[in-house]
Formats: C-alpha cells, sequence, structure tokens
C-alpha cells in the first residue's frame, strides 16, 4: 500500500512540473476539494478544469515549510508562487484513502 505521504509527495511534483496528467492521476475520481471561502470542487473532471489553464501558462509552484502526518491525513504548510504578486502561504490537509487523495481541504 501506498504511504499517504509518498502520495501527496507525488502530487506536489506534478504540481511543479505542471504535469496535469500526473497531477490528477493522484486523485480520486470523487474527490472533494474544500476552500476556506466554502468554494467546493467535486470529481476529478472539475479538478483538472480547476488546474488546467493554470498549469499551461506555468506559472505555479508550491514550496512546503513543514508537513504533519497521522493516518490516512497529510498535512502541509505551503508557499504558493506564481498566484499572486506575492507568495502566498496556506495550510492544506490532504486525506488518502487507496492510495488516492480523496479529500483537500484548504485552511486559510
Amino acid at each position: 500500500m501506498t504511504e499517504p505521504r509518498d502520495v501527496v509527495e507525488q502530487q506536489l511534483a506534478a504540481y511543479n512540473s505542471h504535469d496535469i496528467d500526473a497531477f490528477v492521476a493522484t486523485y480520486a475520481e470523487d474527490v472533494t476539494v474544500h476552500r476556506a471561502n466554502g468554494t467546493r470542487l467535486r470529481g476529478r473532471p472539475a479538478l483538472r478544469d480547476r488546474y488546467v489553464g493554470q498549469f499551461a501558462e506555468g506559472r505555479c509552484r508550491a514550496e512546503i515549510v513543514g508537513r504533519l502526518s497521522e493516518g490516512d491525513w497529510v498535512v502541509d504548510h505551503e508557499v504558493a508562487h506564481g498566484l499572486a504578486e506575492e507568495p502566498v502561504r496556506v495550510l492544506v490537509a490532504y486525506r488518502v484513502r487507496e492510495g488516492l487523495i480523496d479529500r483537500v481541504d484548504f485552511l486559510n
């Protein structure tokens, strides 16, 4: 079985290399993404739609400044570059089940 930390690390590597197919492949078909502003994204197609333009522009990169894990959960303290003029600091919680990320909570 793949460890949750390894799955989240694969997702990060795909994000930083702007590989949309590899990125989406780390997520469950029915993934849900919860943003701090209350918006939700559900499913791989919606995830792909959300990130494909950003990846095509090659403007995003995330740096991990801290990582905690317990059971199915991995929580990253990230500094996101290329999304705004200044880097954005964010906490992101990933739940990994059966080797895929099935829930993401942005905690900023």
